[in-house]
């Protein structure tokens, strides 16, 4: 025999296709609220999103192969990030703002003599100074010791370093802007921002600034190579 009743509908499609439309409209709207907060940069990690820092983040993707040895632990730009103007003050107490640099390449290190890595670190830098310091590029460490402030000057003295200039920011704001931005999380650190005042790399802790490795590398960040 043959069936001759009429083949009955699923039961209630339409609900089941709500169901996953629903919950792409609550994903959606979720995608959308964070980029509003956020922005879609937020998605990804360091986005500056200052666009006239893409050349920067160029460079570092060229730069990567050399963050090997002694600075292989350095964190290449991978988003553009214009790094704040960073305000201190030199020797004789003048204000100084990272601006102040704008064409030269520079390796911003802050430092206290508090930190046992950084005094570790200091005669690395000041190596690295003596090494490729002048008119187009600059070691600028910055001291952020907050009591004694001739404490830090003592130390550079005590250990020879002489061919560091000596910067300070006894408030400590640049470590805090630094860190808002997500560059500072510990002590010593050091940015490689370029002449345009954006991030290069970053590292969180002591290097061996002097070695060949870091010489290498910082260079070819003042000098590319097309």
């Amino acid at each position: 025999m043959t069936n001759d009743m009429p083949e009955l509908p699923s039961p209630r499609p339409a609900a089941t296709r709500r169901i996953p439309i629903a919950i792409g409209a609550v994903l959606i709207g979720a995608v959308i609220g964070f980029a509003g907060i956020y922005g879609f940069g937020g998605l990804k990690r360091n986005a500056g999103g200052d666009t006239a820092c893409r050349p920067a983040v160029d460079l570092a993707r060229k730069l990567a192969p050399l963050a090997q040895g002694e600075v292989a632990a350095l964190t290449m730009a991978t988003s553009p990030l214009r790094l704040p103007d960073l305000a201190f003050e030199d020797a004789d107490g003048k204000p100084r703002k990272l601006s102040d640099w704008r064409g030269r390449t520079v390796l911003v290190n802050l430092w206290a003599t508090w930190c046992v890595p950084c005094r570790r670190e200091m005669p690395a830098l000041d190596s690295l100074q003596t090494k490729l310091g002048g008119p187009n590029f600059e070691v600028v460490a910055v001291n952020i010791d907050t009591r004694d402030p001739e404490k830090p000057k003592n130390f550079l003295k005590d250990a020879h370093l002489a061919r560091l200039d000596f910067f300070s920011d006894p408030k400590a704001k640049v470590f805090q802007e630094l860190k808002a931005v997500g560059r500072a999380l510990g002590m010593p650190t050091s940015v490689l921002v370029d002449g345009q005042g954006c991030e290069i790399a970053t590292i969180a802790g002591p290097a061996e600034w002097g070695s060949d490795d870091a010489v290498k590398l910082i260079t070819a960040a003042v000098k590319p190579t097309e």
